[in-house]
């Protein structure tokens, strides 16, 4: 096939060379990973961002050597004349190089489509959020896959619908992109997101207050830290609700958000613990209440100056899909699945001893746990070791995978760093605001009543189950014999390290 002379220069065939390898490559590997369903996170990186740069580069590349070519030959023969190229189909040279450069363009535009779709798709997708960068985003991937939200995209949530958000959400990754290169980003990393879109965008989307359900009952199992890892159960109605569905937000723990309502709060840390400064306006009747806590009294320069932030889904939903739990919880669950076997004595306080030690890294904690669990049944119930050694290993396996769950040595992540304001027993949570301390101009309280929120329908011990009634609850029972402290202090000065 005969093409311009220009077209035969060392810089235009390589760049059609890096090209046309390039666009085999990019087929080659998208039918690796589409068709075969093989191949990583890094592999979508080569196909979509990569090798498509070396396409572009070459497909350059082309034109610039054809134009040094004629330039080089114009000084060679001093060829004066026409400074622009001239296009004749009649000539054989200029027909070919005619319908290449065409059928080429026409393909290239059609693959820059399809390349430019997937790509984006690609970027949007769970794999792209959290694999690529493993271990910054280790902790968050692991907890979001064992979460509630485990089949709802992370943009769902951190990007939402629209091109706006899109662009700010790859702006504000580009800062990522040089921290993951160069190891600069913190350990662990900090939340809240300051750049997060508002729930009303993203939560509402599915979880729409109009259609919030009622009160909901709900069964807790725990256990003891004695020998016999003595259970001890609660059942209780959550007032998430009204008393009666179509009431709607008129009452329960959602009346926060009525639509008719408006809470504003100050937050003296950037974890959003300590609400100093509450404000309520009733946006129907007009009436604000402003409730102060009286422990921590802000000045009056200082409320001017602080930010307000209206409340909304994340001041309690604050770890929906990334809820590092904490011992006392994902033992106690463990324990109930029979993931740990309780048949072993001592098991969960064992257990809680274990986890509560900080290691370097996560290989380091595995061998921890494995020999602690071995040493203590061996230098305590040597015949356990001897006839149940099974049990022994089932407890090794299943603390260690509670373990990876939750906690991530290696980006320093465990239970206390990302505190969960859902309740009030290892977070203050509830009692950031609803402490007995948080008063308005007229005496008024926002009370930490326990009724509040929720009732007790049953406690206890399975054999010796205290019940209650649908119409009257029971008054908390704690399981150990601590006096009336459970009332005069907050759970989360005992249970935080529980």
């Amino acid at each position: 096939m005969k093409l311009p002379r220009s077209f035969y220069s060392w810089p235009t065939m390589i760049g059609g060379v890096i090209a046309l390898f390039s666009l085999a490559m990019i087929i080659f590997l998208f039918i690796i990973s589409t068709i075969l369903d093989q191949g990583s996170s890094y592999l979508g990186i080569f196909i979509f961002m990569v090798l498509p740069i070396f396409l572009i580069s070459g497909l350059l590349l082309i034109p610039i050597g054809m134009w040094i070519k004629v330039r080089k030959d114009r000084k060679r023969e001093a060829v004066s004349g026409l400074k622009w190229p001239k296009l004749n189909l009649n000539d054989k040279k200029h027909r070919n190089a005619f319908l290449i450069f065409t059928a080429g363009t026409i393909l290239f535009l059609f693959l820059s489509a399809i390349g430019s779709y997937e790509a984006f798709h690609y970027t949007e997708s769970v794999e792209f959020c959290g694999t690529l960068c493993h271990e910054v985003m280790k902790p968050e991937h692991t907890a979001y896959q064992n979460s509630s939200h485990a089949r709802v995209a992370c943009v769902e949530c951190h990007v939402g619908s629209g091109a706006d958000w899109y662009v700010r959400s790859k702006l504000s990754g580009l800062y990522q992109v040089y921290s993951v290169t160069f190891n600069k980003f913190p350990r662990p990393i900090p939340t809240p997101i300051s750049n997060l879109r508002p729930a009303q965008e993203t939560c509402e989307k599915c979880h729409w207050p109009e259609q919030f359900y009622a009160r909901q009952n709900r069964m807790h199992r725990y256990y003891l830290m004695d020998e016999e890892n003595t259970e001890w159960d609660i059942s209780t109605q959550m007032k998430t609700g009204p008393s009666y569905s179509a009431l709607g937000l008129q009452e329960g723990i959602h009346w926060h958000i009525n639509s008719d309502v408006k809470i504003e709060y100050i937050s003296e840390d950037d974890q959003r613990e300590l609400l100093p400064w509450v404000r309520y306006t009733n946006l129907k009747t007009g009436k604000v209440s402003v409730y102060q806590d009286q422990d921590f009294p802000l000045e009056q320069h200082l409320i001017d100056s602080l930010e307000k932030r209206t409340m909304d889904c994340m001041d309690c939903h604050n770890r929906p899909s990334h809820d590092y739990q904490t011992p006392g919880l994902f033992i106690n669950n463990a324990l109930t699945a029979g993931i740990i076997p309780k048949e072993l004595p001592g098991i969960k306080s064992l257990a809680m001893e274990i986890v509560d030690e900080i290691f370097e890294n996560s290989d380091t904690a595995m061998m921890f746990i494995e020999e602690s669990i071995q040493r203590y049944y061996l230098e305590n119930y040597p015949e356990i070791t001897a006839t149940s050694s099974e049990l022994i290993q089932q407890a090794i396996e299943g603390l260690k995978a509670e373990y990876n769950k939750n906690i991530f040595p290696e980006m320093q992540v465990r239970w206390d760093v990302y505190p969960n304001h859902i309740g009030h027993i290892e977070f203050n949570g509830c009692f950031r605001c609803h402490n007995n301390t948080h008063i308005n101009d007229n005496g008024r309280v926002i009370s930490k009543d326990c009724n509040l929120c929720h009732t007790i329908n049953a406690q206890g011990v399975p054999d010796s189950l205290e019940i209650g009634s649908v119409f009257e609850s029971l008054q908390f029972r704690h399981p150990i014999d601590i006096g009336d402290a459970w009332e005069e202090y907050l759970c989360v000065d005992c249970h935080m390290d529980l």
